[in-house]
């Protein structure tokens, strides 16, 4: 899983975080967990699908995962993620972005992950 969290794991502005979080966070206790933050990362799978073939390729993804990423995160090697893969690369940075192992992500710990949510 480290290799998933490598290059393009990217800090966000405090307040983009912030922002983030509010939105991805129903039960407003301020923190985001696994589930909350698979849901926005599925949702926007959905919205990043524009060809609507259940993959995203490097064009898609505009940038949130690096070329390493993307190939790590990519175990059939065919060059795009289902959204099983999708899921699992932010699955990693979740577990990754989450040091204390309390299962949720502040907005400060959210940061890493923020690329793959927005």
């Amino acid at each position: 899983m480290t290799a998933m969290v490598g290059t393009a794991t990217m800090a966000a502005s405090a307040p983009a975080t912030s922002k983030l979080l509010t939105s991805i966070d129903p039960d407003k206790d301020g923190t985001a967990d696994m589930n909350e933050v698979r849901a926005a990362a599925g949702a926007l799978f959905d919205r990043l699908d524009r060809d609507h073939d259940g993959t995203l390729d490097a064009k898609e993804l505009r940038g949130r995962v690096s070329a390493k990423d993307l190939k790590a995160a990519d175990p059939d090697n065919d060059g795009t993620l289902t959204k099983d893969e999708y899921l699992a690369l932010v699955e990693g940075r979740f577990k990754a972005a989450d040091p204390d192992n309390d299962g949720t992500l502040d907005s400060k710990e959210l940061k890493s992950v923020a690329k793959l949510l927005k």
